[in-house]
């Protein structure tokens, strides 16, 4: 069997807040709870696990991999919510996208910072 992912632990302030802004921006299903963690369950079956921090949280980056007609829904999602957004991760184009790789991505931030993207091709590809 070859090695997968099966979940990552998801600092967050407020665990409630950050597994319901992951959901609703995602396009996903509303957040499970597992003891001390609120689940994101992400199609490939891999799971984000929010857990409230007792100390203040260390921004991370999350990228997901998306199909164009998701893109357009999460990035639509992006505008309304009135959300900064950027073409790099290093926060040098506000309110653009990229085109690497002749694909589409996008850089936004949580409540706490993370630093999350969306891109339509892996790198590389």
């Amino acid at each position: 069997m070859p090695i997968e992912l099966n979940h990552t632990i998801v600092a967050a302030t407020d665990r409630d807040r950050t597994a319901q802004f992951l959901a609703d921006i995602l396009g996903l299903a509303p957040a499970t709870t597992y003891g001390p963690f609120r689940v994101v369950e992400l199609a490939n079956g891999v799971s984000l696990d929010v857990i409230s921090a007792d100390r203040p949280v260390t921004p991370q980056h999350y990228a997901f991999l998306v199909s164009e007609e998701e893109f357009d829904q999460i990035w639509a999602r992006i505008r309304e919510r009135g959300l900064t957004f950027w073409a790099d991760p290093f926060h040098q184009r506000p309110g653009d996208i990229n085109t690497n790789d002749g694909g589409r991505g996008l850089y936004w931030q949580d409540p706490d910072g993370h630093n999350l993207e969306i891109i339509t091709r892996p790198y590389g590809g």
